[in-house]
């Protein structure tokens, strides 16, 4: 029985990766072809940078070598360039004539470098840093010239030049940002950088732009915007990557900046797939390994049928040796809104370190001289961790063992290499490994790019520590992560209040609570019944605080488990006798002012608008009037262009369209400012009213008391909350809570993604 046809287009890092995972997966599944336009195999071009300094030959940066792609039956027709797909016929075709038909296709083109459209960017002596032909030519030049600029202050500027200083020619870089690595660095650890690098022989013109190339045919020179110049022999561009797109574009498959994927790496025609840099995914195309793996890994599951979670994209991330100095860099480093938790330089080692916060949640990470914390940091990022998280523990003084201690099992630590905390420490265990270097023979931990080798070594002593004090268990298992208390009243976190409660009023509605089997008649009886679940919390302060009192009493609002049984106050009580427990609820600590405010155009006579902008705001004003809320929530309709409310700011915004409403959530108008992300877009105005009603249902069941819905957005991350509300089901179910709650008539009628 012939096997299924797989063509991979495409021999670079991200294509052959899958491969690895899919012979991993199933062996047998897939008959490989794969076609790459170098005439060699696969290689590592992180290590590109290694080649020109001298510190391995290209035989030490391959990946897979021949015998690898014969011994797994792969075919691999290198030096062919495929310029033709037929999506209908399902073949490719090279530029020599070759046809190849699949049965499924990867698109692995990775991308090129970016040349900028400088005068004189053609002539003899300009070139760019990308392949092992790149670090040919420079060795070339080197031997009659000796002087190179390389414009591009970026990590491969940086490793180029460091190259060329090596084969014996004067380098300086030139940058047009004010300082270098900017897009991973914050000033000062660039500066630390910069001071390093020049003590190695670099030099550097920053906030220069280049206007033009000098000389004839051949590089002589750059010529600057601010009309100054610079002799140069030799020049190298390092300003960026470009995806390489123009055969899927050709071909018919949809493209925008990179060729368009969805979340399990399909592309717009069946039975093709991206993967690597030429992707873009959610809007997103990325330049580094690490992700780059994490999406052939996906693919990879995909293709051989087996169950995967789906690719959501991935926090961008450096943990490189920058001419051999240890940086490391994650997720948001400059922004709006961004606050430093920790900032801590050491100039004797060298050393310096910064994490960055935003609305109390780790976001970003800078690590200089010392990257042995990176791995931890980077589990702190993406999970956007509390602050609190971030305090050292008692007792153990060494910085890079607590990072190892602290970072779970399952984390990778070698993005180049795909290697685990866990395989690193099984390794180290059972093969008695003692040195980081024997780590790196037997895992290939820290055998590419160098940049996780002092959390390699960190691991290294913290298993022998474990394995010193007979603590074989912990090997390799992370400590529990807890919450940043609510108050100082407790220990507890937001995330095990809100479950504790729900326990509790659970059992309290089955009438299973032995201390108090009474039902609970009125919102009013549980907010006088606070003492009492306070002691079952085990609170230290027996009647609370103004901080944890009206937590607890929004929680006890929005039970997942009792919201369809609760009757509100003016269900059964007077308006004298509401007033007056109104009155109680205020001296106690515990009333609930956070509402709903819906912003129009009020100036403009409701006459001059349509039936459907009436009926949406009579729909949110009649479901959410009076509706308690974790934080006040601002909810701006914009009717027509020109409109003075500002929807994309407000935490929910209705903006009307040709097709109907688009509908946005997270906006935030004060400092930070924050624009709105697009949910999805609704026909008529009952659909917008779901789609809006389902969001702040879903926002008031899983926010924590006092998080505003914008940073409520971060937290759970936008396209999650997007997943869970374009849900049919769900967003019924969510939408029409509130109106239950009410005892209102349900709306029917769904929205949906925006195409």
């Amino acid at each position: 029985m012939s096997k299924t046809k797989l063509v991979v287009i495409g021999n670079g890092m991200a294509g052959v990766k899958c491969v690895e995972e899919i012979i991993a997966l199933g062996p047998d599944t897939y008959e490989i072809v794969i076609y790459g336009n170098e005439p060699r195999p696969n290689y590592n071009r992180i290590m590109l940078s290694k080649v020109l300094q001298g510190e391995h030959s290209l035989q030490d940066i391959l990946i897979n070598d021949w015998t690898w792609y014969d011994d797994h039956g792969i075919r691999l027709r290198t030096g062919e360039t495929v310029n033709r797909i037929n999506t209908h016929a399902k073949y490719v075709e090279t530029e020599s004539g070759l046809r190849e038909t699949y049965d499924i296709l990867i698109l692995a083109t990775g991308s090129s470098p970016f040349i900028p459209p400088i005068p004189g960017i053609d002539k003899e002596r300009v070139m760019s840093f990308r392949t092992i032909d790149d670090c040919t030519r420079m060795s070339e030049y080197s031997k009659e010239y000796h002087k190179a600029a390389v414009i591009g202050g970026g990590l491969l500027g940086l490793e180029a030049a460091r190259g060329l200083l090596h084969l014996g020619m004067e380098a300086v870089v030139v940058h047009n940002a004010p300082y270098i690595m900017n897009r991973q660095l914050d000033l000062k650890a660039a500066s630390m950088l910069q001071q390093e690098l020049e003590a190695q022989g670099m030099t550097f013109l920053l906030a220069k732009n280049t206007q033009k190339i000098i000389g004839r045919s051949q590089a002589q020179g750059l010529l600057f915007t601010d009309g100054s110049k610079l002799e140069a022999q030799v020049v190298v561009v390092a300003v960026g990557i470009r995806p390489n797109v123009d055969l899927a574009r050709r071909s018919g498959i949809a493209t925008n900046r990179a060729i368009v994927v969805d979340d399990y790496m399909r592309t717009s025609e069946p039975d093709i797939y991206a993967v690597g840099e030429c992707a873009e995914h959610r809007g997103i195309s990325y330049g580094l390994v690490a992700p780059l793996y994490e999406q052939g890994k996906v693919l990879a599951r995909t293709l051989c049928g087996q169950e995967t979670t789906e690719y959501k994209g991935s926090v961008p991330y450096s943990q490189l040796k920058v001419s051999g100095v240890d940086v490391f860099s994650a997720g948001e480093i400059n922004g709006e809104g961004l606050q430093t938790a920790i900032q801590m330089l050491d100039g004797i080692r060298g050393t310096y370190k910064k994490v960055l916060m935003q609305a109390g949640k780790v976001r970003g990470a800078i690590l200089f001289g010392d990257t042995a914390e990176g791995t931890a940091l980077l589990g702190l990022v993406q999970r956007g961790a509390d602050v609190a998280e971030l305090a050292p523990r008692e007792g153990s003084p060494d910085p890079a063992e607590i990072a190892a201690a602290a970072l779970p099992e399952q984390d990778t630590v070698c993005a180049c290499n795909n290697v685990t905390k866990a395989a690193i420490m099984k390794a180290i265990r059972e093969q008695g490994l003692e040195t980081a270097d024997q780590v790196r023979e037997q895992t290939k931990a820290s055998g590419s790019c160098g940049g996780c080798r002092p959390m390699v070594a960190a691991l290294v002593k913290h298993t022998h520590q474990l394995k010193n004090n007979g603590d074989v268990k912990a090997l390799g298992k992370p400590d529990r992560v807890t919450e940043m208390p609510v108050c100082s009243c407790t220990t507890l976190g937001h995330a095990e209040l809100k479950g504790r409660l729900d326990h509790i009023l659970a059992l309290r509605e089955d009438g299973v609570d032995a201390e108090e089997p009474q039902q609970y008649s009125s919102v009013f009886t549980r907010q006088m019944n606070l003492t009492l679940i306070m002691q079952k919390l085990g609170w230290g302060s027996e009647h609370g605080c103004a901080v944890c009192r009206p937590s607890i009493h929004y929680y006890m609002q929005v039970s997942t488990s009792t919201m369809n049984e609760r009757v509100t106050i003016t269900d059964v009580h007077s308006a004298a006798e509401r007033e007056g427990m109104r009155q109680q609820s205020v001296e106690a600590g515990i009333e609930h002012k956070h509402e709903i405010q819906v912003r129009w155009d009020e100036g403009i006579p409701l006459s001059s608008y349509t039936l459907e902008v009436g009926g949406l705001r009579a729909i949110l004003l009649s479901s959410w009037t009076g509706a308690h809320m974790p934080s006040p929530v601002n909810v701006g309709i914009a009717p027509r262009p020109g409109s003075w409310v500002s929807a994309l700011v407000q935490d929910i915004g209705l903006v009307a369209s040709p097709v109907g409403w688009e509908i946005y959530a997270g906006g935030h108008a004060e400092h930070p400012v924050k624009e709105g992300r697009l949910l999805g877009v609704a026909e008529t105005e009952l659909q917008a009213a779901m789609l809006a009603s389902a969001c702040l249902q879903w926002y008031r069941q899983t926010a924590w008391y006092e998080e505003p819905l914008w940073a409520w957005t971060e937290r759970l991350g936008f396209m999650s909350i997007r997943e869970v509300l374009l849900d049919d089901q769900l967003q019924t179910e969510l939408a029409t809570k509130r109106n239950d709650e009410l005892g209102l008539v349900n709306h029917s009628g769904k929205a949906g993604m925006g195409r």
